[in-house]
């Protein structure tokens, strides 16, 4: 069947990928095929299930080069899942009584569209296979072509997730200014907090890049302006045991002989523990529609800056999240070069009409490929024996 009308869709939470994925496909599908009609989504699966959406015209296909330069997404993310009837019902997006899979199937089929094309994290292509799964059991002629979103890098089985590399770049930014604090107080303990529910990647990789900024800086070397008062004395994530007894001590002998510790903490670190002791106190664990605990809520890195300010003997805490920074950037140069690779391949596979989920696929020796959706999963978890963190930590004397 030849593709007359392809749609697209941004959801979930922002990544550095959005603008530039949006701006990529639609300049491919302008140079390869420019009379197929293209449609954008408002606001995710929410645009779709509301037939909220827009014609992308020949202004905006002129004008899409422009996207690359920009964080955000331009036609709007919403956290929408598709099998979350109760939530989609209370938000007003379907009436009761009603399947959302078969509103957004409707739409789509009174859209006439030809071709999904889905920009997100594990639980977008999670629900986007849930939505090509109804629709091939349903008779309906449409393929749908993801692409992987998250600065987690925590998509199975995709090597390297489209905006992760610019999150970390950005997070080491903001960690350079937020470390700079120290020299406002004395026995400061900085708890840099960084996004990574599951997965300790983005963490490690904003510490590795941070730890690589102070290696190459020019300090004067003379009290607060040095490299040890910069740098990161601590890296913590949610694949690698720690004792926190133990690393108290070493850090409070940093402590004392620098007057301040900066510490790197992965969102998802000691979330279990925080949560087990909430229920524990009878309270009501916050969760997003998709189950998951919001970490906003529970405030992982002002836990761990309560575990360790009174044993490190800390005069101030000061508890700073990268994460709405880092997640809201522009793609830099190494993410800009893979969105493009991707979004080539996502419009030539989706006019062959070859569905799934396109990334560098991990069990099939990193082939770029259209990933088939029942192999998508969230929740991969980062390897905290690869020899890049091993070094940094060996760096930082952190065993």
């Amino acid at each position: 069947m030849a593709v007359q009308t392809v749609a697209l869709l941004t959801a979930g939470g922002l990544a550095p990928c959005l603008s530039s994925a949006v701006g990529g496909l639609i300049e491919r599908y302008t140079e390869v095929a420019p009379d197929v009609r293209i449609l954008a989504y408002r606001n995710g699966y929410a645009g779709l299930l509301t037939g909220d959406s827009v014609e992308v015209t020949d202004a905006v296909r002129a004008n899409a080069h422009k996207l690359h330069a920009f964080g955000g997404s331009p036609i709007g993310n919403s956290r929408v899942k598709l099998t979350n009837v109760d939530d989609l019902v209370q938000r007003g997006l379907v009436q009761a009584g009603q399947d959302p899979l078969q509103v957004a199937a409707e739409q789509l089929t009174k859209d006439g569209v030809d071709v999904l094309h889905t920009i997100g994290g594990d639980d977008t292509n999670g629900t986007a296979a849930d939505l090509a799964a109804y629709l091939g059991r349903n008779d309906y002629e449409l393929t749908v072509v993801g692409l992987p979103k998250t600065i987690d890098n925590d998509v199975i089985p995709i090597r390297q997730s489209l905006g992760a590399w610019t999150a970390a770049e950005q997070g080491a930014i903001f960690a350079r200014n937020v470390i700079a604090e120290h020299s406002a107080n004395p026995r400061m303990l900085i708890v840099h907090e960084v996004m990574g529910r599951n997965c300790g990647w983005l963490t490690a990789a904003t510490a590795r890049a941070h730890h690589d900024w102070v290696k190459g800086a020019d300090f004067a070397d003379w009290l607060e302006n040095s490299p040890i008062t910069w740098d990161v004395h601590g890296v913590f994530v949610p694949e690698r045991p720690f004792d926190i007894a133990a690393e108290a001590g070493r850090l409070r002998a940093i402590m004392d002989e620098h007057d301040g510790v900066n510490l790197f903490i992965s969102e998802g670190a000691g979330v279990a523990e925080i949560v087990a002791a909430m229920e524990a106190d009878g309270q009501d664990v916050p969760r997003d529609p998709f189950g998951h605990v919001q970490l906003d809520k529970v405030n992982p890195g002002q836990w761990f800056a309560k575990q360790f300010a009174e044993q490190l003997g800390a005069d101030k805490v000061l508890v700073q999240k990268s994460g709405y920074f880092s997640r809201s950037a522009a793609a830099n140069a190494a993410d800009l070069a893979l969105i493009k690779e991707c979004t080539t391949y996502a419009v030539d596979a989706a006019l062959r009409g070859d569905a799934g989920v396109v990334g560098q696929d991990e069990e099939r020796g990193d082939e770029l490929r259209a990933i088939e959706f029942d192999r998508i999963k969230g929740g991969k978890a980062f390897d905290p024996t690869v020899g890049w963190f091993t070094e940094l930590l060996a760096e930082i004397g952190q065993s």
